[in-house]
């Protein structure tokens, strides 16, 4: 019996749909409607245009602030600078005027750093209490009461107190606008390095200044001018921070902060746990010492040993020139270097040209060889400040920095005080090798510093 094949019929069932097929039209189906969703979302390129403007528009207000507040930080170390450096060509004139020797004018030194150690460490409180508007233009009204009882040249023990109440001025108003910029984001070294090359065009300016007053009658008049500067700085501080915290002035240029709620005792205890920050601050402390040494005591060596005039004050000038060309003209060689490695090489330089100064007999090569000191020493603060920002946690950031400033001022006391009793003992001539010396010992103190890759929060 043959089979005889049906003919094929159509089947009236529809074909079947798997559930992955299910599946694949669903997500198809809903893709399809999430990209129409996102680009009736998307604005279209009229609406781009009006956003990019209205970008610009809202930024511009912003870094003309972050201008406006960065020269006013400028002028403040301006003020730092101008502060500093009126002591070394002044100085013959106000051991003449008092009748003083080496040792009892060094007092001044002493009274400038008593008052600074007492700022730096009154910060940490002021700065939780009162905020950084209020006590960065305390500190500068402090300077322009400081500058007030000098211009009158009074008794020197009140001369004396004056220098003390500069200093703590001083160490409020460092401390503050360091911690400031330190909290930068973008190019705070950059930043950090023309702020200090503002305190060596006022440590420059100040000292072609007071060497106009040193044969004059009344050379305290000099004071005069401190005063103008002073209550310019103080204005300008007050219009443009208008005694806000630290907080609300940089979230006004659109910097976040990390600063965390702690009292004082708390922040003096978190601080001192820090290794790195006694470091950076003893090293601050010799390095101050020297600089404040070479700036104060200078003039008076070049007068008594190299047998220069009174127009050897230049030579001052010459060493702050020197600090305000180094800190910006070397900015891109601590960037090829590194920073760590720049400093080694710097001082070491630095101990060969103050190696000249003492064994070559000549006014004019230790001239020059004092400003190419200047120019050397220049980056060492700004570089300290930088790294201080890279080791050191950044809600302590402002306390610790208050803390170095405040403690290497400590060395702009002792090691000039120290320049001033030997040299009432031995002569002048013995500042060189107490100079090379201090040099030598900030090469040994930079070795011990923890390498700045992090920040220890």
């Amino acid at each position: 019996m043959s089979s005889v094949d049906a003919p094929s019929v159509p089947s009236a069932i529809p074909p079947t749909f798997t559930r992955s097929t299910l599946s694949v039209h669903r997500n198809i189906h809903a893709e399809d409607i999430e990209l129409s969703e996102a680009n009736a979302q998307l604005p279209s390129p009229e609406q781009k245009s009006i956003l990019e403007v209205q970008d610009s528009q809202t930024s511009r207000p912003s870094n003309s602030r972050a201008r406006i507040q960065f020269f006013a930080l400028c002028w403040t170390l301006f003020l730092a600078g101008w502060s500093d450096s009126s002591t070394g060509p002044l100085l013959p004139r106000i051991q003449s005027a008092y009748h003083v020797n080496f040792a009892v004018v060094s007092l001044i030194f002493v009274a400038n750093s008593i008052g600074f150690v007492i700022g730096s460490t009154a910060n940490i409180v002021l700065n939780d209490k009162l905020g950084f508007g209020k006590v960065i233009v305390l500190g500068s009204a402090a300077q322009m009461i400081a500058f007030s009882i000098q211009a009158s040249a009074p008794p020197f023990p009140s001369f004396v107190v004056a220098y003390a109440i500069n200093g703590f001025g001083a160490s409020l108003e460092e401390a503050q606008a360091n911690g400031f910029v330190a909290n930068y984001k973008d190019n705070a070294a950059t930043k950090m390095g023309i702020l200090h090359a503002a305190y060596g065009v006022g440590a420059l300016t100040a000292s072609l200044v007071a060497t106009q007053f040193v044969q004059l009658h009344r050379w305290s008049f000099h004071y005069l001018i401190s005063i103008v500067v002073a209550t310019l700085n103080t204005v300008l501080l007050v219009c443009v921070f208008k005694f806000k915290t630290q907080e609300e002035c940089l979230a006004q240029i659109g910097q976040d902060t990390e600063e965390k709620e702690m009292v004082g005792g708390s922040k003096y205890k978190e601080m001192f746990k820090l290794k790195a920050l006694h470091i950076l601050a003893f090293f601050t402390l010799v390095y101050v010492g020297v600089e404040v040494t070479i700036g104060g005591w200078i003039v008076t060596y070049m007068i008594h040993v190299r047998h220069g005039g009174p127009s050897s004050g230049y030579i001052s000038t010459g060493f702050f020139g020197g600090l305000t060309v180094g800190r910006v003209a070397f900015l891109w060689v601590n960037n090829k270097l590194g920073e760590r490695l720049a400093i080694f090489i710097y001082v070491f330089l630095a101990i060969g040209l103050e190696l000249v100064v003492w064994l070559v007999p000549s006014l004019i090569g230790g001239a020059v060889a004092v400003s190419l000191i200047g120019v050397l020493l220049g980056p060492i603060y700004p570089i300290v400040m930088n790294q201080s920002g890279r080791i050191l946690p950044r809600w302590l950031l402002t306390a610790c920095i208050g803390w170095i400033a405040g403690l290497g001022q400590t060395g702009s006391a002792a090691l000039p005080f120290m320049a001033g009793t030997i040299a009432s003992k031995a002569g002048i001539k013995s500042l060189q090798p107490l100079l090379v010396s201090m040099m030598g010992l900030l090469v040994g103190l930079w070795a011990w510093v923890p390498k700045g890759h992090r920040r220890q929060d």
